[in-house]
């Protein structure tokens, strides 16, 4: 749906528009209406209960679909806005899986990111994820594409001193593990969330074109 959202805000393709508002209004749909969940999605399009990595994909892609002109209540992502921050742990700044529970990179760097996507770039919350996120950057972390996917994105946003920092150390971090073959190049997957190198590679040359705004949904 994000891409679909991406493409359609690029093109104005009146048959994209259609398929697009079908996957906006099974989204909206879905949204969780259990205590405890309100707010947020789970994998399956029920509206019962919720977790952050799920509810992150589906707030981005409501938010990118409503750039675009499609009809989103503004409800409803003020809802899942609300569950995000619900799932912030107080101490660490970092965030969880679900609210009460411990707090990871990768769930930090989604949760963070999407903040930003609805415009909250100076939210407090904001800026100590962006710090529990500077603590926790390691190279052999389990889910490194996933977390980074989100990291780079939401350091680019957070922009200034923070992104001139975090750019020089994830580009020398990726450039070291490019594989050559020719005139190919491409990564291999790492840690459980790599899933493959044709994912590995277009998530690492996504977080390094980011200083050249080709992506509009990546643009502050």
């Amino acid at each position: 749906t994000i891409a679909l959202a991406e493409l359609y805000g690029q093109t104005k393709s009146p048959t994209m528009r259609a398929k697009l508002d079908k996957a906006v209004k099974v989204i909206i749909s879905a949204q969780a209406t259990e205590a405890g969940h309100e707010g947020g999605w789970r994998y399956r399009p029920i509206a019962k209960d919720a977790d952050i990595s799920v509810t992150v994909l589906a707030l981005v892609a409501i938010r990118a679909a409503k750039n675009g002109g499609l009809e989103v209540p503004q409800r409803t992502i003020d809802e899942a806005v609300a569950y995000v921050k619900r799932c912030q742990d107080e101490r660490t700044g970092g965030f969880c899986y679900q609210p009460q529970r411990d707090p990871g990179f990768a769930r930090t760097a989604a949760a963070i990111y999407s903040l930003q996507v609805c415009g909250l770039y100076e939210d407090p919350m904001v800026k100590k994820g962006s710090t529990y996120l500077f603590d926790n950057l390691r190279e052999d972390h389990e889910w490194f594409t996933y977390g980074n996917f989100y990291a780079a994105s939401a350091q680019y946003m957070v922009g200034g001193e923070t992104w001139q920092k975090w750019y020089p150390k994830m580009k020398d971090i990726l450039l070291a593990q490019v594989v050559k073959q020719g005139d190919v190049a491409y990564w291999e997957a790492r840690g459980r969330g790599g899933v493959g190198p044709t994912f590995c590679t277009a998530v690492y040359t996504m977080i390094l074109a980011m200083p050249y705004h080709y992506i509009p949904l990546y643009q502050r």
